[in-house]
């Protein structure tokens, strides 16, 4: 998988990504900070990214747009880089080696553990 963290997340997250054997960018190391949500849209879309953010609410939106996708990593709610890092690493973990292919899946805590959950998107 290649993965693209946003802006809103720590950069640290690369490096677990790549701790993992995937491929990772993040929006500010591209030059990309900034940018309209639509604008980073096309660039995930042009070079396959999954996308790992914490803007669930317009990033689903765009992503009920496309009928085909890399999967799409909501990091839930707003946290520290710590727990930033902590949640990225139980979606690392529920993923393994394959892929999110037109799916959406968002990290959580319910208490004090990370909680993965998976669906397809956009929902048919």
């Amino acid at each position: 998988m290649k993965f693209l963290i946003d802006e809103c997340l720590h950069t640290s997250l690369v490096l677990l990504a790549h701790d993992t054997g995937h491929v990772c960018d993040h929006v500010n190391f591209l030059g990309l900070g900034g940018h309209k949500d639509w604008q980073l849209m096309t660039r995930i879309q042009e070079a396959d990214y999954t996308f790992v953010t914490n803007n669930r609410t317009d990033f689903t939106a765009l992503y009920a747009k496309e009928k085909l996708h890399a999967g799409l990593v909501v990091i839930l709610p707003n946290v520290t880089p710590p727990c930033q890092r902590e949640l990225f690493r139980a979606a690392l973990a529920h993923i393994g080696q394959r892929d999110l292919t037109s799916a959406v899946l968002e990290v959580d805590f319910a208490g004090v553990t990370a909680t993965c959950r998976e669906y397809p998107y956009p929902l048919l």
